[in-house]
């Protein structure tokens, strides 16, 4: 996964989902997503500071387990609390 991540100018997070059909079809581009969005409800990921943030999935994250992608995502959010 790659994130990418701009001010928004407002006082909360922004999240979008990109899974290209490099990962599958449509099933596991869905199974994908569904995954991310789990992760981000379970986990408090609200910096404070207005993000734009942009996950662009890529295609090892089809075959990874829940805990594998949890970890990746935890990881590079990380980057984005650390930038505010």
């Amino acid at each position: 996964m790659v994130v990418r991540f701009v001010p928004n100018g407002r006082d909360h997070d922004r999240f979008g989902i990109s899974t290209g059909r490099r990962l599958g079809g449509a099933v596991q581009r869905n199974r994908v997503r569904r995954r991310l969005r789990e992760v981000l409800r379970r986990s408090p990921n609200d910096t404070g500071q207005g993000w734009d943030i942009l996950i662009v999935v890529r295609p090892p994250a089809v075959d990874a387990s829940f805990d594998d992608v949890r970890t990746a995502l935890e990881r590079l959010l990380h980057s984005v609390r650390g930038a505010g």
